[in-house]
């Protein structure tokens, strides 16, 4: 098997046709060894934030001197992104030698693994295989049925906040959302809760106390911004002064401030983390696809907030970025999320429309998304590919003075990126 054999495999079965239940991860893991039983993990579930959050611990931590393994979804560019050490993604060469090993269980399984629960299992055994100290795990969808949850040796549960999205699958209320997100919660370990809504809090702090977890909460309202520019932000968070992070979007410091709640929390169970390690690692913490520019000339940010609430929160970073300034819009999303009502909000900083339709199964069509806007009162145009999209859209940008906002979906970044590339050659 080579590196594209791995990967073919690997996708064989589609994400879209996602699965709940612990059940095949618990027979892949049995296979090979139960890898998980021998790692540490802070495990993170919640609608938004969980990728910010998870960089930037690991960015801490592995300032701090451990070896800190990181399982993130989705990739942004490539496959390998998805599983990494000390901020270095697993080489070709491992992905492809244990994708071979998870093949042989797999393939003998009765009731065969899905996508999601391949790679995890992959990244499990990626992290036992290197001895990782510590392993912040991200959930992928939900948390109580969630391949992810498998694990059993967490030390800390954090839950980043709750709000509607993927209500076929895990519920279509706050409360019924939270449940599946407070699954993750194990007995007599530690709870980090984030999030702002209040029912969501009351069904999490249910299930803590059903398992003997000690519940802590951030409060936000410590956070004091001292200095906010697109080449980053300094602010204070209760004990901690002028901590800088280049991570862009009003919603940055939120989560920042959540990473320096849990860490507060890991240093009460023993874990050595300095204060000057935590203003490094924050410092050096890169995410990308989140309110990031990806060209200067003219401005433009590309941010992968894909429902309600991740486009509302970009929404009010453009706000604050570019005050009294409305912007040229890229942007696509999927036919499964509240597109009118983001392209509501969206209007209100928005001087033209430019709509694509991403590259995924489930995306909505651009034209249809284009006539949205356009009811609306929006000067929208529809294109058939990213690219006559970014051309036009930059070439008018140029010409107007205007900057650009790439919004609502993931699946856009590698290829307007590329995009990007091609026309600066």
């Amino acid at each position: 098997m080579n590196y594209e054999e791995a990967l073919e495999y690997i996708h064989s079965i589609n994400w879209e046709f996602c699965k709940p239940g612990l059940e095949r991860i618990e027979k892949l893991c049995q296979g090979l060894g139960n890898p998980q039983k021998s790692l540490k993990f802070i495990h993170v579930a919640g609608t938004n934030g969980k990728g910010s959050f998870c960089a930037m611990l690991s960015s801490v931590l592995t300032e701090a001197g451990y070896k800190t393994g990181l399982y993130t979804s989705p990739y942004i560019k490539f496959f390998n992104e998805r599983m990494a050490i000390n901020g270095e993604s697993i080489s070709n060469s491992e992905l492809v030698a244990i994708t071979e090993k998870v093949k042989i269980v797999a393939d003998k399984m009765e009731e065969k693994p899905t996508e999601f629960e391949l790679v995890t299992a992959i990244a499990l055994e990626y992290f036992k295989q290197n001895n990782c100290d510590y392993v912040i795990l991200e959930c992928g969808l939900g948390g109580r049925l969630d391949s992810t949850n498998i694990v059993d040796t967490t030390i800390l549960s954090v839950i980043t906040g709750i709000s509607l999205d993927h209500v076929s699958i895990l519920g279509d209320t706050i409360e019924k959302i939270a449940y599946e997100k407070a699954g993750i919660i194990k007995e007599g370990i530690p709870c980090l809760w984030c999030g702002k809504d209040a029912d969501a809090r009351e069904v999490i702090k249910q299930r803590a106390n059903q398992q003997n977890s000690k519940l802590f909460d951030v409060n936000h309202n410590n956070i004091k911004i001292k200095e906010a520019t697109l080449n980053g932000t300094i602010f204070d968070f209760e004990n901690y002064k002028n901590i800088k992070i280049k991570l862009l979007g009003t919603y940055q410091p939120i989560n920042a401030s959540n990473v320096l709640k849990a860490i507060e929390i890991l240093r009460s169970m023993g874990i050595s983390v300095d204060d000057c390690h935590v203003a490094k690692g924050l410092e050096k913490a890169r995410w990308s696809a989140r309110f990031e520019r990806i060209l200067d000339t003219p401005t433009m940010i590309f941010d992968g907030g894909h429902n309600a609430e991740g486009v509302f929160s970009a929404v009010e970073s453009i706000e604050k970025y570019f005050p009294n300034e409305r912007v040229y819009i890229i942007t696509g999303v999927m036919k499964d999320k509240d597109y009118n009502i983001i392209a509501k909000r969206v209007s209100q900083v928005a001087d033209k429309v430019y709509t694509v339709t991403p590259d995924n199964p489930r995306a909505l069509n651009a034209k249809d998304y284009a006539q949205v806007y356009s009811s609306l009162g929006i000067d929208s145009q529809p294109f058939d590919d990213i690219m006559s999209a970014v051309k036009t859209c930059v070439s008018e940008a140029s010409q107007n003075n205007k900057s650009i906002i790439c919004l609502g979906s993931l699946y856009m970044y590698k290829e307007l990126v590329d995009c990007l590339n091609k026309i600066s050659c």
